[in-house]
């Protein structure tokens, strides 16, 4: 973006959508969604009928998302935060069992790890990708690890097929190769190695909260998976555990999957909207030498649920921070941390976990940022945001230096 590009954009005036960092809605919902609504809600009006029966909205729902994903199985859940507790479980982790899953990460997959009775065992991310380092999970290894749980983070991949990998060639002395669980709640739609998201692995769990990339009126979610008894154990434990044992309830409402099978037909051209305006944004952006922009391997297609940047090392902290607040209060440009190392930012799982150090993890987590990004973002949007970003950092490397 050249010097007369930026001041042309800032003086076009600031953003017509005052977005969030990560906006409340990440989706686009329309008049379909509304009349799937509706008419779910109408047929559900019966004692005979109510709002989650066999047949409804949800099983169809279910066949056309493993039909998307290219699984043989897809269940529904009311949140992914309820599909991480149940895929946790289906482990029957026992006292001391180990899982691996990276600390730049939102805090709800290391505790589900821990809610379930499990040892969550931080790993290192690439600084490139933000993603789980293979070479990190495998040096954290030890007899007692059960499983390893990469986060496709803010919309790309994890290196899935180096991490089942890494799971055959250690497996547990008892229950043989490592299972991988993918989280991908903020990367439905994205692509690894010619599959979608969601293929690979021995189960995948999906969001579908108001502000992922497609939702089922605000909160819901999905487990996929090829594995038949893993996908009957699951089924069974999201109501009560069946007759099989102990289990709860995580059922997602027919009016949801009704909703839900629209979005799901909308995604793919969400997605593409997603990448275009990421696509601009960085070639505006590319010019500048203190950003280091989101960065996509060959064999992925990112699904940029959150347009991640960060700053240079010697901005790392109160310079990030300063950048962040410029943005927000001169340009009226929201941002997010998203997402800060949770071993050492959450109580809880600060606790569990000890006096850990992951320098990587802590660095980014330092220069990270994210400024708004949406499939319904305007060119103007995007444009201003990138000019603000430019200006800022413009202003900030006056007074700290490249």
């Amino acid at each position: 973006m050249t010097e007369r590009e930026r001041r042309d954009a800032l003086s076009a005036g600031r953003p017509e959508m005052d977005l969030a960092g990560e906006p409340a809605l990440g989706s686009i919902v329309g008049e379909e969604e509304v009349e799937a609504a509706v008419r779910t809600l109408r047929a559900s009006m019966s004692p005979e009928v109510g709002f989650r029966t066999p047949g409804s909205e949800a099983e169809p729902f279910e066949a056309e998302l493993a039909a998307h994903f290219g699984t043989r199985f897809a269940v529904t859940v009311n949140s992914a935060g309820a599909g991480l507790d149940l895929a946790m479980r289906a482990l029957d982790l026992q006292p001391g069992d180990e899982v691996i899953c990276p600390s730049i990460n939102f805090k709800a997959a290391p505790m589900a790890i821990v809610g379930q009775g499990g040892t969550w065992v931080p790993c290192e991310v690439d600084p490139r990708t933000l993603q789980a380092d293979p070479s990190d999970v495998e040096r954290r290894i030890t007899p007692r690890t059960r499983a390893i749980l990469p986060v496709h983070m803010n919309g790309l991949s994890a290196p899935m097929d180096d991490l089942l990998e890494i799971a055959e060639r250690h497996p547990h002395p008892v229950h043989g190769p490592l299972k991988v669980i993918g989280d991908a709640a903020r990367a439905c739609g994205g692509a690894y190695r010619g599959a979608l998201i969601g293929k690979k692995g021995w189960m995948t769990v999906f969001s579908f909260h108001t502000q992922k990339n497609m939702t089922t009126l605000g909160e819901g979610g999905a487990i996929t998976t090829d594995d038949a008894a893993a996908a009957d154990r699951i089924v069974k434990l999201r109501f009560f555990g069946g007759s099989d044992g102990w289990g709860s309830s995580c059922l997602m409402t027919n009016v949801q999957a009704a909703v839900g099978r629209v979005q799901l037909r909308r995604l793919p051209a969400m997605i593409e909207a997603r990448r275009r305006i990421a696509a601009e944004r960085t070639s505006l952006l590319s010019s500048c030498p203190e950003l280091t922009l989101p960065y996509e391997p060959e064999d992925c297609r990112h699904s940029y649920y959150l347009y991640t940047i960060l700053v240079p090392k010697s901005w790392a902290g109160t310079g990030r921070d300063r950048l962040c607040a410029m943005l927000r209060d001169d340009y009226r440009v929201n941002t997010v941390i998203a997402n800060p190392p949770v071993h050492s930012t959450v109580p809880f799982l600060k606790a569990h976990v000890g006096n850990v150090h992951l320098p990587i993890s802590e660095e980014v987590g330092a220069r990270l940022f994210c400024p708004p990004i949406h499939p319904g973002m305007s060119d103007h949007d995007n444009r201003y945001i990138s000019a603000a970003i430019l200006d800022a950092v413009d202003r900030l490397r006056a007074v700290l230096g490249p």
